[in-house]
């Protein structure tokens, strides 16, 4: 709910979703209680540039379960989804807070398994664990709240007209393990990685905003809903190919299993923490080898931004409904 675009109880750049619906609710009963709200970051002017600050929570039975992943994992995962709205923003990482609840009769050492994972995650997109919060609760839980600095903070909302629209790596994975353990199945090794270690993109997400990059949000409730946030925020419409998506493998496998087209099934799922970037026509698919080689990761062109309003899908040019993850749906 943090963020740059809209002052509240306006505009706050933000799809259609009941989960979206109580966001804009909280907006106006907060009124001038509230700063600007709808981005990945909340964005503070500072001296040295702007801060950036956001916070993400990862509770047990909604977010993961504790048979499916180690206690590091479980703080790796939780620590990689919050640093991964500072990779949207294009900043780079100072630090991470973690406020820790657990039942309690919960082992210690769990405990510090879990924060071993969080300083893990922290230290690999250049941060350290600055501080947080240990309490019981009825389950497991992790808050993580991150703070970056942005030379050139990228929000949602400078998409335009003429612009194209890009991804980093490959979608669906992480669904494709949640799928499998839902079925009592174990996940492709290359899936359960996905899920329990997901790759905050911080490097790519500073060298897109340096190479120009208008417009920017991290894939946490998949393609089929987030792109109608970047949509929102800047008043574009956006027309995505299906056909040009890049696909995880094991989500191809997983997809056949439950009898879904590939691309649909990758779009329509979520945390796989990828950006979804709208950059200017003057980035051409001649520029994109040079990123994978700058950051280690493939940025693939899938659409275009037009005037109007919302995100057309389509698949072999006939249009396709899709949805993202919602809380509250």
């Amino acid at each position: 709910m943090t963020g740059d675009r809209g002052r509240a109880g306006g505009h706050l750049g933000l799809g259609p979703g009941a989960e979206f619906d109580r966001i804009r609710a909280i907006a106006a009963a907060l009124g001038p209680a509230a700063a600007r709200l709808g981005d990945d970051c909340a964005l503070i002017a500072d001296p040295c540039g702007t801060l950036a600050l956001s916070t993400d929570v990862s509770v047990e039975g909604v977010h993961f379960r504790r048979e499916w992943l180690t206690p590091e994992e479980i703080g790796w995962r939780a620590a990689a989804a919050a640093l991964s709205d500072l990779a949207a923003e294009g900043a780079e990482t100072v630090g991470l807070l973690a406020a820790v609840s657990v039942p309690a009769d919960a082992p210690a050492a769990d405990i510090v398994a879990l924060m071993r994972g969080v300083g893990d995650a922290a230290v690999s997109a250049g941060g350290v664990v600055l501080g947080g919060d240990l309490s019981t609760a009825p389950v497991w839980s992790a808050a993580v709240t991150v703070v970056g600095r942005a030379e050139r903070p990228v929000t949602r909302a400078g998409a335009r007209p003429g612009d194209r629209v890009w991804v980093t790596g490959a979608l669906g994975a992480a669904r494709a393990a949640l799928d499998a353990w839902r079925r009592g199945g174990e996940p492709a090794p290359d899936a359960r990685r996905a899920f329990a270690h997901p790759e905050p993109r911080i490097a790519a997400g500073r060298k897109l905003a340096a190479l120009g990059a208008r417009a920017m949000l991290d894939l946490s409730d998949g393609l089929g809903g987030d792109a109608a946030h970047l949509a929102a925020a800047s008043r574009v419409a956006l027309a995505i190919d299906l056909g040009l998506v890049p696909v995880a493998p094991a989500a191809v496998a997983e997809a056949h299993r439950c009898g879904l087209a590939p691309a649909r099934y990758a779009a329509e799922g979520g945390e796989d923490y990828e950006l979804l970037v709208v950059l200017p026509p003057e980035f051409g698919d001649r520029s994109a080898p040079d990123l994978q080689q700058a950051c280690g990761v493939p940025v693939t062109l899938i659409g275009w931004v037009h005037d109007g309003s919302g995100v057309r899908f389509s698949s072999r040019g006939a249009e396709v409904a899709l949805s993202g993850f919602d809380h509250f749906r």
